[in-house]
């Protein structure tokens, strides 16, 4: 039983050495192909943005999103000074106007890059768990002990990460 654990483990590391080559994607990714380009030219002004009818709720909403994507802001459901400065910085990187306002189709674009954004995270984790977040809590499932240590617990141990 030992020797068919050995061999495993060791055919799993050559099948495995491929795809350590493989690194992380280098795609591009063009998050602004579903964006109307008019958002591009269209200076939003505080007209626009109460156009929209962002009440507290919704002005939450798009503090997590810009926060989401890596502007990070006080999600308090105002729209302040720093949060105004996180819009015109979100506008300045995706080549918006810079006004620090929101028109109707760059908060559609925000809503869009971030459910793109959040998808794209999702695809690239590691599916291993089946996402079962309970898995990396310790909580629920099987209860997995191991025995001393050694190389069959090592085998033992690479063998059941590779077979879960």
């Amino acid at each position: 039983m030992r020797v068919l654990i050995l061999a495993l483990s060791v055919l799993a590391f050559f099948v495995s050495a491929d795809a350590g080559k493989a690194g992380p994607s280098t795609a591009n990714r063009d998050l602004s192909a579903s964006v109307d380009p008019s958002i591009f030219v269209d200076e939003a002004t505080q007209e626009t943005e109460d156009q929209i009818g962002l009440d507290k709720r919704k002005r939450r909403d798009v503090q997590r999103r810009l926060t989401g994507l890596g502007f990070d802001t006080k999600v308090n459901g105002r729209f302040d000074e720093q949060t105004r400065a996180v819009i015109t910085r979100w506008q300045g990187a995706r080549g918006y106007p810079r006004t620090g306002f929101l028109s109707t189709l760059q908060h559609r674009a925000l809503q869009t890059e971030f459910v793109s954004a959040a998808q794209a995270r999702f695809t690239s984790s590691d599916k291993s768990d089946g996402g079962d977040p309970a898995r990396h809590r310790g909580r629920g499932g099987a209860r997995h002990h191991r025995s001393g240590g050694g190389p069959g617990g090592l085998i033992g141990g690479v063998m059941g990460g590779m077979f879960r």
